[in-house]
């Protein structure tokens, strides 16, 4: 009986998670790489994460300045993923795009904002839906409207 308890006991701990694993889709930001790319690790590796349904202005222009508002949309996407921050990726129909990266809505798990709809309600990115990855679409449409109505973040700086 004695033999049975203690083997018992040794598979369930074999079979325990670690104190420090993730729920599944939970990772945790490594960089910022733009506006609307972040480098997320999860499940013990690291995958460069595309924000579904959204563009922000681009930073990294072969040969040219960065577009407008682009250094302040990556910024803003600093600021509210910074390193460290504890994200939930949430995957809709395709899940990677053609250059190999993962494509999520993303959540910060502190308090369930989703990063997404707030870049495109602060006027730091466009939405951009392409099917069949448009679960948010509509959604996005109302959030960059109320933000070009207020002539918010590019929709002043840039003319939308």
């Amino acid at each position: 009986m004695r033999f049975t308890l203690t083997a018992l006991t040794v598979l369930a701990a074999g079979c325990a998670s670690p104190a420090t694993a993730e729920p599944p889709g939970v990772g945790v930001v490594v960089h910022v790489v733009d506006g609307d790319t972040i480098d997320v690790e999860i499940g013990g590796r690291e995958e460069r994460v595309r924000l579904i349904g959204i563009d922000t202005p681009e930073v990294h222009v072969e040969g040219g300045l960065p577009e407008c508002w682009g250094v302040e949309a990556s910024a803003l996407t600093a600021e509210l993923v910074p390193t460290g921050t504890r994200v939930r990726l949430v995957r809709d129909v395709v899940p990677r795009d053609d250059y190999g990266r993962l494509l999520a809505y993303v959540h910060r798990v502190a308090d369930d904002l989703f990063v997404n709809e707030a870049l495109l309600s602060a006027g730091a990115a466009r939405p951009l839906s392409i099917p069949p990855n448009d679960t948010y679409a509509e959604h996005f449409v109302d959030a960059v409207t109320a933000a070009e109505r207020a002539e918010l973040g590019l929709w002043a700086a840039c003319r939308g």
